[in-house]
């Protein structure tokens, strides 16, 4: 099945700053996200954002922050995004039955909204890249049972291209310097 930019959504999981020192490669997680939210941007996808008990784990990181501009954020208590009324609602009022996910923890956050992204008749695109875990093992374990669900499994630079589909675009000349 190909990914198709007009049914599709992109939902950022709370990469956020108490959390984020503590990731595995954590500097190539923000360098691959803000490419991937540059790149949806360019393509003019929707890309939604949650926080994870903010008061606990602060905000979003300041360069996923930047990359986002002015999008709101979707505040939650529950691991799963699915948990929380306000993203069923907003990511059901979009219409798109694809969900690009980047975000952390892969073992816990990531791993319940896409279980239940899945259970509820959506199809989730899990960015390999763009996710991540304290430990490695946990995002591995996590990737794996994921793709054993059902949910795809991307690149950012591979979903940036299937979404965009055609070269020769000025989104595909932006995109191309995005990803280099």
């Amino acid at each position: 099945m190909r990914i198709k930019k007009e049914n599709s959504v992109a939902v950022i999981i709370d990469i956020q700053e108490r959390l984020f020192p503590f990731i595995y490669d954590n500097q190539k997680l923000s360098a691959n996200t803000v490419k991937l939210i540059q790149g949806l941007k360019t393509i003019g996808l929707e890309i939604l954002v949650t926080e994870q008990y903010t008061k606990g784990l602060g905000p979003t990181i300041k360069d996923v922050r930047d990359a986002l501009g002015t999008t709101e954020s979707i505040e939650k208590i529950s691991f799963s995004c699915c948990g929380d009324n306000k993203f069923l609602e907003t990511i059901g009022s979009t219409g798109k039955k694809n969900v690009i996910i980047a975000g952390i923890e892969s073992h816990v956050c990531v791993l319940q909204t896409v279980i239940d992204l899945i259970d509820a008749g959506y199809q989730p695109v899990v960015i390999e890249d763009c996710v991540s875990s304290r430990k490695l093992n946990d995002k591995l374990i996590a990737v794996e049972r994921m793709r054993k669900a059902e949910a795809i499994i991307s690149t950012y630079e591979s979903i940036l291209f299937e979404i965009l589909e055609v070269s020769g675009t000025e989104a595909f000349k932006a995109i191309s310097k995005i990803v280099k």
